[in-house]
């Protein structure tokens, strides 16, 4: 007989972007371990990115139930239309440039809106599932967070029943970088962290997806934690043609404060320095781009070899994967971002094109690049060795020898990370 499993989740198809990534993949292969999964997810959510195709990846099997969910995302639309979609995509304006408006949202959410703007959900949803989860016999549950106001219906759930819980962390809590501008007052950060703390130490098991924040929440609680990073999924789309031109490009949302000077400064040396670099460079963005960046492009004079796309579906973000010369990944330059580990690092690495990637020292990201021999890390100091890896790059290229030959890559598959997850589920809970 298979164990029953309730995922609770504010992410889910037609939602596109990372954050619904994992969960639609460990729900596709959980039956093949025996378990069913039971996902419960909002009726009308107001996701701020949409990927129609990701439905066709929901297993016709899955039970799937949901309820109404009311956000305030949708009334701040009526005053606040611009700003409010930008902030609701993690799009937030560098702070000495953000208008009144922006101010004035960021002090709501942050300080109104605890632990985030979807806590409505969470008093209906534990009166929905109480009586579910009785009926259906289901002794396991799962929130996945961030939003973090998930993880309250699980603590809730935990309190008034005889279930087993698993608190999912995609992203840590209190540490996450944009914590910080969220402009909480003292009462509402000390709220945050007595809900993080309360989650901490009364779920039965923590997962969450790098070392760092392992080690990080490690000090808050005794309550046994598991890294499951996120990973790559086996795709049908065919190898496309390598770009002629030599491509640079980054897949994925490029926030005001992933601005790299460091690199748009290379870039503007080596166009400058040399006539072939010029002739054949262009920067791809393949999602949605801030103002700040495109500003700093213009401002290093990399607008004219810039490709602005806009958002894509997955599937069309991996055809840009398998097709361009080198792959860019760039995180926030801040000791809160050494945790973070895109979901797209790890398509990137089976795309069998080199990384180039630059964020802070002591990443998680910077270990498994070197593990798995997919790419070169550099932090923002390192401006002679990056200039210098990207004409190495340039040259293999324009010798036609530009690869990468990944090490052990089998681990980070969706179907092998699933695997620990059953195995945890069905030994350890």
């Amino acid at each position: 007989m298979r164990k029953k499993v309730l995922i609770v989740a504010y992410y889910w198809p037609p939602a596109g972007g990372p954050g619904v990534q994992r969960w639609l993949k460990f729900v596709k292969y959980l039956p093949d371990f025996n378990i069913e999964p039971i996902v419960y997810v909002p009726e009308n959510p107001s996701y701020p990115i949409l990927d129609a195709s990701l439905e066709e990846e929901v297993s016709k099997q899955v039970t799937i139930i949901k309820q109404p969910i009311s956000e305030p995302y949708k009334w701040a639309g009526w005053l606040f239309k611009k700003k409010t979609k930008t902030i609701s995509k993690g799009i937030i304006t560098g702070k000495n440039r953000q208008s009144v408006a922006e101010k004035l949202l960021l002090f709501i959410r942050g300080n109104f809106f605890i632990p985030d703007a979807r806590k409505n959900w969470v008093s209906p949803s534990v009166r929905y599932l109480q009586s579910y989860i009785v009926s259906n016999h289901i002794d396991t549950v799962i929130t996945t967070g961030p939003p973090h106001s998930m993880h309250l219906i699980g603590l809730a759930l935990k309190r008034s029943l005889a279930v087993k819980w698993v608190a999912d962390f995609r992203d840590p809590w209190t540490t996450i970088g944009y914590h910080k501008q969220l402009k909480l007052t003292k009462f509402a950060r000390r709220k945050h962290l007595k809900m993080e703390r309360k989650v901490l130490l009364e779920a039965d098991h923590i997962l969450v997806t790098s070392k760092v924040t392992k080690r990080e929440f490690e000090a808050k609680t005794k309550q046994p934690i598991t890294v499951i990073t996120n990973g790559y999924d086996v795709t049908s789309v065919a190898k496309p043609e390598l770009d002629t031109m030599f491509t640079v490009s980054h897949i994925g949302s490029l926030l005001s404060q992933r601005n790299p000077d460091i690199l748009w400064r290379a870039l503007q040396d080596i166009i400058q320095e040399r006539a072939d670099f010029r002739a054949y460079f262009q920067l791809n963005l393949v999602g949605y781009v801030s103002d700040e960046i495109l500003k700093t492009l213009a401002y290093y004079g990399l607008s004219n070899y810039v490709n602005e796309y806009g958002y894509v579906s997955h599937e069309e973000a991996v055809v840009f994967q398998k097709k361009s010369q080198v792959l860019l990944l760039l995180e926030i330059n801040s000791a809160d971002t050494k945790c973070i580990i895109p979901g797209k690092l790890f398509e990137y690495m089976v795309s069998e094109r080199p990384i180039l990637a630059i964020g802070p020292d002591g990443s998680d990201v910077a270990s498994i690049l070197k593990e798995t021999n997919t790419g070169v890390y550099f932090n923002y100091a390192h401006y002679e060795g990056l200039k210098k890896q990207i004409l190495a790059y340039f040259e293999a290229f324009k010798a036609n020898k530009l690869q990468t030959y990944g090490i052990g890559l089998q681990k980070y598959s969706r179907k092998a990370l699933t695997k620990q997850l059953a195995d945890l589920l069905t030994w350890e809970l």
